[in-house]
């Protein structure tokens, strides 16, 4: 349609109602490309199969045991020898003297009393009973020949009860019964963490705080509050000396990485910049580069690197860097593109050299933004590190890793993810108070 056909109020009109109907059609047509979207992920990722691969039951015991601790009472079906451990653990044993009072030891078997009335019986010839308010006697024995035998036909069994010839598990909200050939043992939920503070062999073991600080003192060698600082520092269980190391472990590669990003993009950012490299060639080739350094996760840089270098929080760092010396030199060309240039030709008009001029004339106007942006990947990769530590072998996420393999310790994996959380929320604080000083000017 020609330009003198458009001046015409009806071809005007015919126009815009055009144009409303084409608006009309995108407005219909992408709610009904996202509702396609959503029907086609709905069953291709198998909704309706959730709630029949939810195992709920597992689910509520990782959260139970990421707030307390079960006391594991174990027969060695080969010895017989019984032993009470906090998690099994072997340097959580209980001495006989410091045993729970609801476990009673008699000929050789034990009695264990659970809660609401459900108790579990060590019986001779490697034999076990779950005594249930409810349903009865649940018996079972362990032989090396036959494996597990269980006192009544298998169909009978309520659903809380797993059961082959190779393992019997019973589990209810009063507590827990495993037998297999080698072992037999009883678990008890206690809500807290066990040993968190003191082993069993500290003499400030089940000590109240004020015994410690006012009280008489509790070992001749030593002040109490040295005592107790030691023996919680040393804690060999918990490993909190290990634990404080390792998140530092942690910061340091995230620090090292993000600020070495930083050194290594703030120059190359003004290669990559228009208005300070006129020539094309080393602007493609510097943005090229960029791409190709954050194109790559930083978890894969931790795979290639450490097939390099080895395993450490040295990969991990190097890791970061390459990644975030990427997305830097973006930030940082784009922030250089849109200086001021009359600030620039102030200073030049002062005799100043060229360095002078960037030191002068450009860095005090991109400065905000790259220190923004540094800090904000700081905090960012703290976050980071800690699963490039799963990977590399270094930090807290090695120790998450471990804790997270035994499939038993999860109130220590809520024990490390709390210290990250507090990292990053101490990280974040402090962050912001560097960019109020550094930019604003504010010391408050």
């Amino acid at each position: 349609m020609t330009d003198a056909a458009l001046e015409t109020p009806g071809a005007r009109h015919a126009a815009a109602v055009r144009r409303i109907a084409a608006k009309r059609r995108v407005a219909l047509a992408v709610p009904a490309a996202i509702l396609a979207y959503l029907v086609y992920v709905f069953f291709a990722f198998d909704i309706p199969g959730l709630a029949e691969r939810a195992r709920l039951d597992n689910a509520a015991t990782l959260v139970a045991d990421s707030y307390s601790h079960k006391v594991h009472v174990t027969r060695d079906n080969r010895s017989g020898e019984i032993t009470v451990a906090k998690e099994g653990e072997r340097k959580g044993t209980f001495p006989p003297e410091m045993e729970p009072d609801w476990i009673a030891r008699d000929d050789g078997g034990a009695r264990v009393a659970l809660e609401d009335g459900h108790e579990v019986i060590f019986g001779p010839d490697n034999t076990a009973v779950y005594l249930h308010p409810e349903v009865g006697r649940i018996e079972a024995r362990a032989s090396r020949a036959d494996g597990v035998e269980i006192g009544r036909a298998p169909e009978t069994l309520p659903d809380w009860v797993s059961y082959s010839s190779a393992r019997l598990d019973i589990r209810t909200d009063a507590g827990r019964l495993t037998m297999t050939r080698s072992r037999t043992e009883a678990y008890r939920y206690f809500f807290g963490w066990e040993l968190f503070w003191f082993t069993l062999d500290s003499p400030y073991y089940d000590r109240t705080p004020a015994e410690i600080l006012f009280g008489p003192r509790l070992d001749e060698a030593r002040p109490n509050l040295v005592g107790a600082w030691a023996d919680f520092w040393g804690n060999n269980v918990w490993r909190h000396a290990d634990v404080a190391w390792a998140m530092l472990e942690t910061i340091l590669m995230a620090f090292l990485g993000t600020f070495g990003a930083a050194v290594v993009a703030l120059p190359l950012g003004f290669v990559a910049a228009k208005n300070f490299t006129p020539l094309m060639t080393l602007r493609f080739g510097a943005r090229r580069v960029f791409d190709f350094l954050r194109g790559v996760d930083a978890l894969i840089w931790t795979i290639v690197l450490s097939r390099a270098f080895g395993p450490g929080p040295l990969t991990g760092a190097l890791a970061i860097l390459f990644t975030d010396t990427g997305s830097f030199g973006k930030i940082f060309s784009e922030a250089l593109e849109n200086v001021d240039d009359k600030q620039i030709e102030g200073v030049s008009s002062t005799g100043a050299r060229p360095v002078q001029r960037y030191r002068f004339g450009v860095i005090p106007q991109v400065m905000p933004v790259l220190l923004s942006q540094v800090l904000y990947f700081f905090e960012s990769n703290t976050r980071s590190a800690t699963v490039i530590g799963a990977i590399t072998g270094g930090g807290i996420g090695l120790l998450i890793t471990q804790a997270i393999i035994t499939q038993k310790d999860w109130e220590e994996v809520t024990y490390y993810i709390i210290l990250i959380v507090l990292t990053v929320m101490a990280m974040d604080w402090l962050s912001g108070i560097l960019r109020r000083r550094l930019i604003k000017g504010d010391a408050g």
